[in-house]
Parts: structure tokens; sequence; C-alpha cells
């Protein structure tokens, strides 16, 4: 197999990579901002009830966002998905404001002008080839027979 050349494929392109153990940096950036919306929820209401009742669902929403993972896809590509569904319309609906005479026009054949072919010349013999060479390379004192 000398001479040929070996190309490395790259394989698994849709793995991310980790940075802290089993932790990839998307991952890392979620799990520090619902951190950060916790404590803020502490640091308001240092009732112990309500920032239970507050932080548990927080948790519990980031780490879906953060793990979870659905058909292979990560949570929050779902859930984007999901609202670009919805701001779509549902129901399409055909605007026809063309009239039928407006259709009969776009309809009717527009007539295409003929182009003519191009005229060839028939091409060069052999021999008078020959005669025009010699006439070229004398400098115009060889006269075929034809030409006198």
């Amino acid at each position: 197999m000398a001479g040929q050349n070996q190309f490395v494929v790259p394989q698994f392109l849709d793995v991310e990579s980790k940075i802290i153990g089993p932790i990839t940096a998307r991952q890392f950036l979620i799990m520090l901002g619902v951190l950060l919306v916790e404590f803020v929820i502490y640091r308001i209401f240092l009732n112990l009830f309500i920032v239970l009742a507050l932080g548990v669902p927080v948790l519990a929403i980031g780490l879906m966002f953060s793990f979870a993972k659905v058909n292979g896809q990560p949570f929050h590509f779902i859930v984007l998905n999901f609202i670009q569904t919805f701001r779509k319309p549902h129901l399409r609906v055909w605007d026809k404001t063309l009239s039928d005479s407006d259709i009969r026009t776009f309809l009717q054949k527009v007539e295409e002008e003929v182009v003519a072919p191009r005229v060839r010349k028939a091409p060069l013999e052999r021999s008078r080839l020959n005669e025009l060479t010699l006439v070229v390379n004398t400098g115009g004192v060889y006269a075929s027979d034809e030409d006198v």
C-alpha cells in the first residue's frame, strides 16, 4: 500500500467536549445560571418555605435544560422547536387575488423569435490549403492555376 494516501475520517462530531468531568460547557453554564437564580431567590425572600417553593421548580427546570435529551437532542432544542411551531400560523389560506382575465393573459403563449441558423463556410480542401500556404510562404510570388 505504498504510495496511497490515507486520510483520517473524523468521528463523533456531535459529541460535545467535556470540561469538568462528565459535564460539558453548555451544561456548566446552564447550571451556573440556575444556581445564580437560586441565590437571588434566597436573598430576596429569606423564608425557607418560599425559597423551597420557588427554588425546587427552578432547579428542576434547570436540570432538564442542562441534562435531559429527547431523541438524542438537548432539551432546549426541543423547546425552541416547539416555540417556533406555535409561532407559525396553523391554517394556510390561498389568497386568490388574480381574476380570470389575469390568468388568461398569463396563459397566452408568447411567440418566440426564430433565430436563423448560422451559415458556415465549406471547409478548405487540402489541395487549396497547400496552395494558400505556398502563396503566404513565397510572399505572393506564387500564383495558383485558378488565379491566372
